[in-house]
């Protein structure tokens, strides 16, 4: 590696300037050149130029590696809060039973033999998101001998999208159904002190499927709202109980 030093006072040769050697020396010792404190400093000088040169060619890597690593941590830490702050009841449910959230081979509530039997029809919520102007569809609510049963059948969604629905403690007027329904209030907000419905849409845009639970609601579960499994918030559509 070549090294300018044009910046430096050229060093003088202090060769001829050397004193002759004193009687009993070592003639070839006597005869080095002294090297002055101005060489010592214009080594100094390149020696630090040359591990500039190289830092720069290899430091710059490093901090980009270093700037890249911390990004990437700060990226997963944002993630990791994000998946915190988005986490729904699917979330909640990881592991669960699938037949605890929907059964579509199961009996509909509709066909329960010596169950009293309610429905409804679902009406398009303005909390809807895009593109689900053309759902419909209906509910059924069976309570028998062994709990109860409840079927979903939707049409009008989007091809191969999960969607979710819950029952209900209040009417689709009543802020689009309000909270959940639960047997125990203030309890788990999973099944089975809940009733969920978790389905995709098949390629036409239709799906339907049915869960049990072990114990009858009576009349305190009055509507089911369907929503994408991704965002609660946007109801789709509600469907009131005739009791």
């Amino acid at each position: 590696m070549n090294h300018h030093t044009s910046g430096h006072p050229a060093l003088r040769d202090d060769t001829h300037a050397a004193p002759s050697p004193l009687p009993g020396r070592d003639r070839t010792a006597a005869a080095a050149p002294r090297r002055r404190p101005g060489f010592r400093l214009a080594a100094a000088c390149a020696a630090a130029a040359a591990t500039a040169v190289l830092l720069s060619g290899c430091g710059g890597g490093s901090s980009e590696h270093a700037s890249a690593e911390t990004s990437a941590a700060s990226s997963k830490d944002a993630k990791d809060k994000a998946g915190m702050d988005g986490m729904d009841a699917t979330d909640e449910m990881e592991g669960m039973d699938d037949k605890a959230m929907g059964d579509p081979s199961a009996t509909p509530a509709d066909k329960i033999a010596d169950a009293e039997i309610t429905r409804g029809a679902f009406r398009l919520l303005d909390t809807r998101p895009p593109g689900m102007d053309d759902v419909t569809g209906t509910a059924w609510l069976a309570q028998h001998k062994d709990g109860t049963t409840v079927t979903v059948s939707l049409t009008g969604l989007k091809p191969g999208a999960a969607y979710m629905a819950h029952l209900h403690a209040q009417q689709c007027s009543d802020d689009n159904g309000g909270e959940h329904f639960q047997f125990e209030k203030g309890g788990a907000t999973t099944p089975p002190n809940e009733v969920h419905l978790m389905f995709k849409a098949g390629k036409s845009g239709k799906a339907t499927t049915t869960v049990s639970n072990t114990r009858k609601t009576g009349e305190d579960a009055v509507a089911l709202v369907v929503h994408p499994r991704e965002a609660m918030d946007n109801r789709i559509a509600c469907a009131d109980f005739e009791f």
